[in-house]
């Protein structure tokens, strides 16, 4: 599509580029503004439908959005601003730079400028900060057929008109009705009698993720978002919860690598910024590895006297690290989702005991079999390299499990605990346990 938009544009063939514009949907617009060359790309932008601009121009990256916005005459960010729903420009408006931004509220209705600033003030990751205030409510008085009227009469700006919400004279949330729940009934019917009474709601407060896993596990297109009065004051929609999750999940993936989220795609984020995010990490599971090499000291005369034990070091190391990463995927992500929670520590480390000796078994078994096998190294230094092996593995699943469990409990965020800082630990554990079982059994000094 890009390709035929750019001969249309080279042919200045305007009358077939807007019709082929017009019919497309308006993610795939912005997707081939995107690859446009920046002279061109107010050229196209204007040739698109009022409502269609708007959409295809929520659907944008900031970069491009800020291109257009200092191309735009006042009239022309007024109109789209006019288009474009209330969480959408704010979103947009909080990742412009100031002089960009004092531009936009300028251009920005009174009202609605209020409504920005009230969105703008809840904290970064609460459930207010993402929340629309585009709805449709209703009054529990209101008949289906004056529900309808009003819907016909309002809807046209709301970002949704399937849920419709009931609240009282200080909107209060009651209850809620959806358009199926309105055609099914007779249009004489009273709300108050067809409406649902027990309402899952998020207070404005509310973290942002746990309000997008509510959405997640009961299927809501929406979720109405209360004041600390129970007034309601938004809603959060089905599509922000998926960026809300989209962007999560890509900070604990970052986090469980050992680098600092940037929040930016890795295409349109500098090397300079990479490198702030990357090094400290790097430096400190340097420092922290520096552990191991101390434990190696500690074990010169063990090592002088067996030197045949230096070899299995970084299979046992990189098995136990690897052992505790699938522990601590695993239990990260379930308390991403909800579905491990404190309570559940114990039986989690029993389940993961059992686990890790199964694995241990079999690890060792395989690995005597090679060993006596393929490397030709005596009984005794095989028993201590499958023993120290079962044991590893057993306590880097155990540490690997637990460790995210007691992050998530004192406050801290479970994905740091994860691969980097479990496989140093895991690392000296090992070591520890494979020279004392060495020294035990080979009588070393």
């Amino acid at each position: 599509m890009t390709e035929k938009a750019l001969e249309l544009l080279g042919q200045k063939n305007f009358s077939q580029l807007k019709t082929m514009l017009g019919e497309m949907n308006p993610v795939d617009i912005a997707g081939i503004l995107e690859e446009m060359p920046q002279e061109n790309l107010l050229l196209i932008y204007r040739l698109l439908p009022k409502e269609l601009a708007a959409e295809a121009f929520a659907e944008m990256d900031n970069n491009l959005q800020e291109i257009l916005i200092q191309a735009f005459s006042d009239q022309e960010l007024q109109e789209v601003l006019d288009e474009l729903y209330l969480d959408d420009t704010v979103d947009m408006i909080e990742e412009m730079p100031a002089n960009v931004v004092k531009r936009i509220l300028q251009q920005t209705k009174p009202a609605v400028r209020k409504k920005i600033n009230e969105i703008l003030h809840y904290p970064e990751d609460s459930a207010g900060s993402i929340m629309t205030i585009e709805y449709v409510d209703l009054k529990k008085s209101m008949t289906v057929d004056e529900a309808f009227s009003r819907i016909r009469k309002t809807g046209v700006d709301k970002e949704t008109i399937y849920t419709c919400y009931v609240t009282n004279s200080d909107r209060k949330l009651e209850g809620l009705v959806t358009v199926k729940d309105l055609l099914l009934a007779p249009k004489s019917s009273v709300i108050g009698d067809i409406m649902q009474t027990h309402v899952i709601a998020a207070s404005t407060l509310d973290d942002k993720e746990q309000v997008a896993n509510q959405l997640q596990k009961y299927d809501f297109l929406a979720l109405p978002v209360v004041d600390q009065e129970s007034r309601l004051v938004g809603i959060v929609t089905f599509d922000d919860a998926m960026d809300v999750l989209q962007q999560e999940n890509t900070e604990d993936i970052e986090k469980m690598a050992a680098i600092t989220p940037t929040g930016k795609p890795y295409l349109k984020t500098t090397v300079v910024e990479i490198w702030k995010k990357r090094v400290p990490w790097l430096l400190l599971l340097m420092v922290s590895a520096t552990f191991t090499g101390k434990i190696i000291q500690i074990y010169e005369g063990a090592l002088a006297a067996q030197v045949l034990l230096t070899a299995f070091i970084p299979m046992l190391m990189d098995t136990g690290g690897n052992a505790g990463s699938q522990a601590s995927v695993t239990v990260i992500r379930g308390l991403s989702l909800g579905e491990i929670q404190w309570t559940d520590l114990f039986r989690i480390i029993w389940k993961e005991a059992r686990v890790a000796v199964l694995c241990g078994l079999t690890l060792s078994i395989a690995n005597f079999a090679k060993m006596m096998l393929f490397d030709r190294v005596g009984l005794f230094v095989s028993l201590i390299v499958c023993l120290t092996l079962v044991i590893t593995v057993t306590i880097a699943k155990i540490t690997g499990c637990t460790l995210p469990i007691l992050a998530k409990r004192i406050g801290f965020d479970p994905a740091v605990m994860a691969s980097p800082f479990i496989t140093t630990i895991v690392d000296a554990l090992s070591l520890i346990v494979y020279f004392n079982i060495a020294s035990a059994l080979l009588q070393l000094a």
